[in-house]
């Protein structure tokens, strides 16, 4: 009886390693013969948030032409591919599409040199320097290989092409314009990111938080104006302003319990317009993050009372409030991995891709990401959002940071263990 056990168990483990085999090796016939070249028109094209009007319609065309149905506009320039295959659980996938407003200075021989206009009229240069490149085009060899595996699964696979992930609202967009009603509604959702600062190719699998909240707050600062030389017949808002940088950070000191996290940054300060003039008016852009409902709303109320409070402390008027703006549009929850289901990939993942492509890697920073939208408690969708390293590890020592102009990372070794560690989850789900 023990003989017989251990034979079936070699069996399942043959059968297991083969079937691993066959996906790698597949996964690598496609980088060669198409996967390489997408990417690199991929990064070669980049467009700004909202404007992926091209990005968009080659992604369609890719995963159109390999049988899905493809709808294209929806939430602005997403895409959602539908791929149904006999009854089981809908899980869906997600790759942002959109680049950054950044002149490329990284000595790739394929680097970008192209410009958009964007919203506000203005021309900008524009790059990939945050991987999204990797992840479309991982999305598109996922998208080959599930529907060349469909004997090995059966329920209804989404696809979607994500618009303005860098603005954190083509996720709400798409949302908003129907995803869950006009498409089926998933019961999981996935995404990965590309990671500079992590070893080429291994994968990491966080088991609850990803990714913090993220809202944008701009603050007006009125003051009366006067000459610089006659201080005491005016309100100067430059030092309101300054006051407000300093006490802002006694939010997060005095206000939120010590064991929690958050982050208030001031990212830019605007007034005045020359040495011996004192304005009446400043303005003052802040990023505002968190990893939990409570907090994220202590500290934007407290940048309420702050301001307010520094205001009158200085001598502004009452009808001179500072105003405390808070994007409508630039704002997120924060994304938390389903525990149970990133258990269920991390498992599926080391099993078959071996453990050698799993790496274990602390938060190293408060980075946010609108994937929480799919994924909120309220859609009832469980979501895994992990990690795949796109740098090799005798350069991981002084490797550009993402957002920067001299950002890159090693394309064959991401996308080949981003799409293999996409399938290896899609096959463990759909085997619920």
């Amino acid at each position: 009886m023990r003989n017989a056990f251990f034979c079936l168990f070699l069996l399942v483990f043959s059968l297991s390693a083969m079937a691993s085999d066959d996906l790698r090796e597949s996964i690598a016939a496609d980088y060669e013969a198409r996967l390489s070249q997408l990417f690199v028109h991929f990064h070669e094209n980049p467009e700004l948030p909202n404007f992926e009007f091209e990005t968009s319609k080659r992604l369609a065309a890719e995963i159109r032409a390999l049988g899905y149905e493809v709808t294209e506009g929806v939430g602005g320039t997403g895409m959602v591919a539908v791929l149904e295959n006999g009854a089981g659980p809908t899980v869906m996938f997600r790759a942002d599409m959109d680049g950054l407003p950044i002149r490329e200075d990284s000595g790739l021989s394929y680097a970008s040199t192209v410009t958009q206009v964007g919203a506000d009229g203005m021309e900008y240069p524009v790059m990939h320097a945050c991987g999204h490149d990797v992840h479309i085009t991982a999305l598109v060899g996922t998208a080959r290989q599930m529907i060349d595996r469909r004997d090995e699964w059966s329920g209804t696979l989404v696809l979607i092409g994500q618009p303005a992930e860098e603005r954190i609202s083509g996720a709400r967009g798409m949302m908003e314009d129907g995803l869950f009603e006009r498409f089926p509604k998933p019961d999981y959702a996935l995404a990965f990111h590309v990671s500079a600062g992590e070893p080429a190719g291994k994968v990491i699998v966080p088991q609850h938080v990803v990714a913090s909240s993220s809202d944008s707050v701009d603050i007006i600062v009125h003051g009366v104006g006067t000459h610089g030389a006659a201080p005491h017949k005016g309100v100067d808002p430059v030092l309101v302003a300054s006051q407000i940088v300093v006490s802002l950070q006694s939010i997060v000191s005095r206000t939120i319990g010590p064991l929690e996290s958050g982050v208030i940054t001031v990212g830019a300060i605007h007034g005045g317009s020359k040495h011996n003039i004192i304005s009446d008016r400043v303005e003052m852009q802040l990023t505002v993050r968190s990893d939990n409902a409570e907090v994220r709303e202590q500290l934007l109320d407290g940048i309420d009372r702050v301001a307010a409070g520094v205001a009158l402390s200085l001598g502004v008027p009452e009808d001179l409030m500072p105003e405390v703006i808070r994007s409508p549009v630039e704002t997120t929850p924060p994304t938390l991995n389903d525990p149970a289901t990133a258990k269920r990939v991390l498992d599926a993942v080391t099993e078959n891709m071996g453990e050698e492509y799993v790496h274990e890697q602390e938060r190293q920073g408060m980075g946010a990401e609108d994937f929480a939208y799919f994924v909120q408690p309220e859609t009832g969708v469980k979501g895994v959002y992990f990690s795949v390293g796109g740098t090799p590890e005798d350069e991981l020592e002084d490797v550009p940071s993402h957002h920067s102009p001299f950002f890159k990372v090693s394309p064959e070794p991401s996308i080949k263990s981003g799409v293999e560690a996409s399938v290896v989850a899609m096959l463990a789900l759909f085997g619920e």
